[in-house]
């Protein structure tokens, strides 16, 4: 029966009876229930196997998450890319249904593949489409995983400034209560008109005194908190260790401070100074909002820049600029990760045309590599420098470094020295392919124990282009 189920299957419909009869001879049979695992990514390639009954499903782990490459089924052969290769199983293999399997070990797979040529041309046809069907669902995931974890980068990065801001507009409302407070207390005393002038010459210098207060060490600042607040208490200023901090902050001492009580009638000088130090509070909360919102819009630019949004493929760009928004998407990530990043860009450089998006993706991919290569302390250095007709950027850690033997393969499709469930092994070989196929540059590695650098070659004149919708 095994023998007629072989005869159907494309691998081997040109053997003669001799053949196959041979064959049925050396295989055995396998059953899998619902949900068992035949083999685990990562795991040795030692048996192919041909599915009789029931269905299969390929599955790799990418960033975290599962992905279903394919679904086999009955007159399928699956695991013969591991043994062709010789190299570890490139995803797992789970029934999806209960299965039974026929089961080929590699001396046996090895001897039919030397006795049959045509043997050998159909498993190569179907090696190659399976290479292609799995390189476009990878890559596919490899493109929404970097997308999920940008995402998350980006709204970790606009979630602590927009904290800031909520909380400085709920401070505000507060703080505009107990000014509009500390205006009836003022003008209870019966301040003259000369007095009014006064204080609003003081509330108009208020921002400069906040910019221009000189900052103290922690010993120096305590200090001088505890003389000011002494000072407030002995002329009866109620909460005075409250307004020792403001006058800190503002740059004040107590001669400074005696100076201007001098200017004030004594028993209004409470009212002046709670008016003074709630000014002074809103001005601070105002720039703190300010400061927020600048830091929301910068990431959104650089967030637009590193997309391209509305703009052609190919845009006249800076390369500094690209790194930069990138180095901004990717911050949560190095600082998190207690990552130094050096830059060390020559800012003569011309801008040229490139695919921008694509570009910004290449060093999403070397940046973060490098990050993960340092697990969580060391320097990435980024340069950038002119030679001849060329641009050239190095990104360079200081981590572990890549083995020798190894660093020829970093650039195949599917190659990771990453363990299985943490990389594709995609990341290079698509920036290869977007720096040497789409820019008709270059892209070296150099590396060894406490060095990796990845220099990438652009030029400064991509053939072909035509640039539209730049900004």
């Amino acid at each position: 029966m095994i023998g007629d189920f072989l005869r159907k299957i494309p691998v081997f419909e040109s053997m003669s009876d001799a053949d196959i009869d041979r064959i049925c001879s050396i295989v055995e049979e396998t059953d899998l229930a619902a949900g068992e695992v035949l083999f685990e990514e990562g795991s040795a390639g030692d048996r192919a196997y041909i599915i009789r009954e029931g269905e299969l499903e390929v599955l790799k782990v990418s960033c975290g998450r599962e992905v279903l490459l394919a679904v086999r089924g009955p007159g399928e052969v699956i695991g013969e890319m591991s043994l062709l290769e010789e190299t570890p199983r490139m995803a797992t293999v789970r029934a999806r249904t209960d299965t039974r399997l026929v089961v080929i070990g590699l001396p046996q797979f090895n001897q039919l593949l030397e006795s049959q040529p045509s043997t050998m041309r159909a498993l190569l046809e179907t090696v190659l489409a399976r290479w292609r069907e799995n390189y476009a669902s990878l890559r596919q995931s490899e493109k929404m995983a970097q997308l999920g974890t940008l995402v998350a980068g980006v709204a970790h990065e606009l979630n602590n400034p927009l904290a800031a801001a909520q909380r400085g507009a709920e401070l505000l409302e507060e703080t505009m209560a107990r000014l509009s407070q500390s205006y009836s207390a003022l003008y209870a005393p019966g301040i003259s008109a000369e007095h009014v002038a006064l204080l609003h010459d003081l509330a108009q210098r208020i921002l400069e005194r906040i910019h221009s207060a000189p900052r103290l060490d922690t010993l120096t600042r305590s200090d001088r908190e505890a003389e000011i607040e002494a000072w407030l208490e002995a002329r009866g200023v109620p909460d005075a260790w409250e307004y020792a901090l403001t006058f800190v902050d503002l740059g004040y001492d107590t001669a400074e401070l005696s100076a201007l009580a001098d200017q004030f009638p004594q028993e209004s000088l409470p009212a002046v100074i709670r008016w003074y130090c709630t000014i002074s509070a809103s001005h601070s909360l105002l720039n703190q909002i300010q400061q927020s919102t600048e830091r929301m819009s910068t990431i959104v630019r650089a967030l637009k820049s590193y997309s391209y949004l509305d703009q052609a493929p190919v845009q006249n760009v800076d390369i500094h600029e690209g790194l930069d928004n990138t180095l901004t998407i990717l911050h949560h990530k190095l600082r998190s990760a207690g990552i130094e990043v050096r830059r060390e860009y020559d800012l003569t450089l011309p801008r040229i045309d490139a695919y921008g998006s694509e570009l910004n993706q290449v060093w999403t991919n070397l940046i973060d590599n490098a990050a993960d290569a340092l697990a969580g302390q060391g320097v990435i250095t980024i340069r950038t420098r002119r030679e001849s007709g060329w641009i050239i950027v190095e990104i360079e850690d200081n981590g572990p470094g890549i083995p020798e033997h190894i660093q020829p393969r970093i650039f195949e499709p599917f190659f990771t020295t990453k363990p299985p469930g943490k990389g594709t092994g995609l990341g290079l070989d698509i920036s290869y392919k977007i720096i040497v196929v789409q820019h008709r540059g270059d892209i070296r590695v150099f590396s060894e124990p406490g060095k990796t650098c990845f220099q990438v070659w652009l030029p400064l004149d991509l053939p072909g282009a035509s640039t539209a919708g730049t900004d």
